[in-house]
């Protein structure tokens, strides 16, 4: 798992779980394109390690400098996706496995509404600490009383 780069945001947008679902279609497309190109990407910064404590020579600078240019071009594109999520107001927690929380406010405390690549909706939540082994299904009265703390 890779931690989020920080965007720089100051304040965390907050959701109800309708607000959170509506954002699905953009958000799933941008994860998936994350998940599918992250495994290539650490592939390829692997080798660039192994290959960077080999004998230097014309050949492998060459192979080192293709790795180098493929590792920068997956990282801007990276940061892209990231800026993209950081539009929406959500925060992809795991590269590998698509994980992708919300905040919201639940009993007049913050915690997160917590969705993954695959799920057709965003079902469960978790306090903010708690992390996807904490994960607790959404229920009618939990997404009534989000929508009670949320002003609009």
């Amino acid at each position: 798992m890779m931690a989020r780069v920080d965007s720089g945001s100051e304040q965390p947008r907050f959701f109800t779980v309708e607000e959170a679902n509506r954002t699905l279609p953009l958000v799933r497309k941008i994860v998936k394109d994350i998940v599918e190109g992250y495994p290539e990407f650490q592939r390829q910064r692997e080798l660039y390690r192994q290959l960077g404590q080999d004998t230097p020579g014309p050949a492998l600078q060459s192979r080192l400098e293709a790795l180098r240019e493929a590792i920068d071009r997956y990282t801007d594109r990276l940061h892209g996706f990231l800026r993209e999520l950081d539009q929406v107001g959500c925060v992809l927690k795991d590269y590998q496995e698509g994980l992708v929380d919300y905040y919201t406010v639940y009993r007049g405390r913050p915690v997160l509404l917590c969705w993954q690549l695959g799920e057709p909706r965003v079902a469960h939540w978790h306090e903010l600490d708690g992390g996807f082994g904490g994960r607790q299904p959404i229920t009618q009265e939990f997404a009534d009383e989000v929508r009670r703390s949320l002003p609009g």
